[in-house]
């Protein structure tokens, strides 16, 4: 959707509102260049995580370890 400055003015919450809900951006013409309010991308908050090397063996180790000593009946 294009609109100019002073429609943006104008209605600047209920477009910013609008644009939240249907995630659909906003182009605003201002001396001949192009503007564009758009929404923010949804991420999933386990690939903000930083990668952190915590084991100092291979994981597969860990997955074939014999407890079987350990267990007392």
């Amino acid at each position: 959707m294009l609109i100019s400055t002073s429609a943006l003015r104008q209605n600047l919450y209920k477009l910013l509102d609008k644009v939240l809900e249907t995630g659909i951006p906003i182009e605003i013409k201002r001396k001949g260049k192009i503007l564009k309010i758009v929404p923010p991308k949804e991420t999933d908050k386990l690939t903000k995580l930083k990668k952190r090397n915590i084991l100092n063996c291979d994981p597969e180790e860990l997955v074939h370890i014999d407890w079987s000593s350990e267990w007392k009946m």
